[in-house]
């Protein structure tokens, strides 16, 4: 599996898949930016209130688009000229082939989160919030939005293989994605919509955010994990009987 992450890594080197992992930490940053005036006023409580501001946008709409769009750039060489058949021509297993795309994906997701936190210590550095970091509610926040894309990126990477198209998969995710923007205020859907989970899990828990904001045990293991399993296997089965 070495050589396949050296030989995927050597295909997006010189991609502008770079710059997509910067988009939505940048506009987090102008979103955190720009409430400072209201957020100045709540002394030990600036980090979770930034915290919840950037995650607005860059949970709900921007972090689910990004795994549709990096399965989809990930998949569009060996789309195009035959390159399936000369990927698997090689001694390489499929299993193997499929499993690194999607690590390599969420690889990418993972590096969006860091750059996304890195927005928030430049803002609390900024503006001198207090030293006292709350590393427990950020980590939480910066991994659990990791985990509940995990789901997303099995189905995407599912959807951009069986589809030689660049932009069907992208269609799909977008059209799941949008309804977020409602979905996460109803407490009866949005603990079961997977679309939703990155934001559930990176939004701080506050007595005074909207919508249900805590995942809980059912959630977690049904939804995230139990979505994850079915989307990653059904995907996994299918590439391993595609004909190529």
């Amino acid at each position: 599996m070495g050589r396949l992450f050296r030989s995927e890594f050597l295909k997006l080197r010189k991609s502008s898949i770079w710059l997509l992992i910067f988009v939505s930490p940048i506009l987090s940053l102008l979103l955190g930016l720009s409430e400072l005036s209201e957020i100045e006023e709540l002394g030990q409580h600036q980090w979770t209130a930034t915290l919840g501001i950037m995650t607005i946008s860059h949970a709900i709409l921007f972090l689910p688009l990004l795994t549709g769009i990096f399965s989809s750039f990930i998949c569009r060489y060996e789309h195009v000229g035959g390159g399936w058949k000369q990927l698997l021509s090689l001694p390489v297993s499929r299993r193997n082939v499929y499993l690194v795309k999607i690590l390599i994906v969420s690889l990418l997701i993972a590096v969006t989160q860091i750059l996304f936190i890195t927005g928030l210590f430049f803002i609390g550095w900024m503006k001198g919030y207090p030293a006292d970091i709350p590393w427990g509610t950020i980590s939480t926040s910066v991994i659990g939005g990791w985990i509940a894309c995990l789901p997303l990126i099995a189905l995407q990477m599912f959807v951009s293989v069986a589809w030689s198209s660049f932009a069907a998969p992208l269609a799909v995710n977008v059209i799941f994605t949008i309804p977020n923007m409602m979905i996460v205020n109803s407490e009866s859907f949005v603990p079961y919509y997977p679309w939703a989970q990155p934001f559930l899990m990176m939004m701080p828990n506050s007595s005074d955010s909207f919508g249900a904001l805590n995942v809980s045990s059912e959630t977690l293991f049904i939804v995230i994990f139990g979505s994850l399993i079915l989307f990653l296997g059904s995907g996994l089965v299918y590439f391993m009987r595609k004909e190529i």
